[in-house]
């Protein structure tokens, strides 16, 4: 922002040199983005914002304006700056430890939901769980719900147990430490005689892995590839690699009828798919869309009885 002595700086005014100055930087939502960074420096809410459009701005107003200005100019996702990002209709802490949840994963969410009826008092696992966004949502969504999650970060880990007292939700959901079931593995061979069988295995299991091929990385936008996590993007050569490992190991940890729920990338459902269909102990594959008609989620159950 320019130093001017002799302009009056109104919020207007502000909000009209920012959205500029963030399209001149080729960022992709100036306008939200100016909208957000200016009210939190000011303390207010969107609303609050205009309807003091025309009030003047104070010299410590202006340079903490400057300093988040300069933070999105760098490409730091506004959430990170922020420090929170809404997710199905709750708002989350996020960090540059974590991925940051988009509205692509509502429909993964939508999906569990499907499968999951309000009045089950089921078991879910989300793998890779990151902020807990899933995790805590379907707790939050099913409140007979028990929710186990995992992640190899315990740094995500701390965030998603915030989030999760934050939404009420702490009590059911359950985190572990570790690479994708192998804490699960672990608290089944320390378990005591008494646990059944049927405790041990879930209703769903849900995950949205690391799914960026190596060729793709490079086309990410630098928000994505300076300050988000990579260990939570790349997917290996052609991106599903962890879906080859979902396949081999979750058929073993669901009930029978159980549901696997994953999201996929653009242009690897029907690779997902035909990685699942594999597995003859699978059936019921299935591809949905998500709001801008790209197949987002592949889906499959386990069969009832061996085939």
């Amino acid at each position: 922002m320019a130093r001017n002595l002799e302009q009056i700086w109104t919020i207007r005014a502000a909000l009209v040199w920012t959205s500029r100055d963030f399209e001149s930087h080729g960022i992709s939502s100036p306008r939200l983005d100016a909208e957000l960074l200016i009210s939190r420096a000011l303390g207010l809410d969107r609303v609050g914002l205009y309807t003091d459009l025309e009030r003047p701005l104070h010299g410590s107003e202006l340079s903490r304006i400057r300093e988040l200005v300069l933070r999105r100019r760098r490409y730091e996702p506004v959430a990170y700056i922020l420090g929170q990002k809404e997710f199905y209709g709750r708002v989350f802490e996020v960090t540059p430890d974590v991925l940051i949840p988009r509205p692509d994963t509502e429909t993964l969410i939508d999906r569990v939901l499907d499968v999951f009826a309000i009045e089950h008092s089921g078991r879910v696992l989300d793998l890779g769980t990151g902020s807990g966004a899933i995790a805590v949502t379907l707790a939050a969504e099913r409140p007979g719900a028990l929710v186990d999650a995992t992640d190899i970060s315990s740094e995500a880990l701390e965030i998603a147990k915030r989030n999760a007292k934050k939404h009420s939700v702490e009590a059911r959901v359950a985190f572990y430490h570790g690479d994708l079931f192998e804490p699960l593995s672990k608290k089944k061979q320390s378990g005591n005689k008494s646990t059944g069988e049927n405790e041990l295995l879930y209703d769903v299991i849900v995950s949205n892995p690391p799914y960026i091929a190596a060729d793709q990385w490079e086309r990410l936008s630098l928000e994505i590839r300076r300050y988000e996590p990579e260990v939570a993007l790349r997917g290996g050569d052609d991106g599903c690699d962890f879906y080859r490992r979902l396949r081999s190991t979750a058929v073993e940890w669901l009930a029978p009828g159980g549901s696997l729920m994953l999201e996929v990338g653009k242009g690897q459902a029907a690779l997902v798919i035909d990685t699942l269909r594999a597995d003859s102990r699978f059936e019921e594959t299935a591809c949905y869309k998500d709001f801008s008609g790209i197949e987002r989620v592949v889906g499959a159950r386990k069969r009832v009885t061996a085939r």
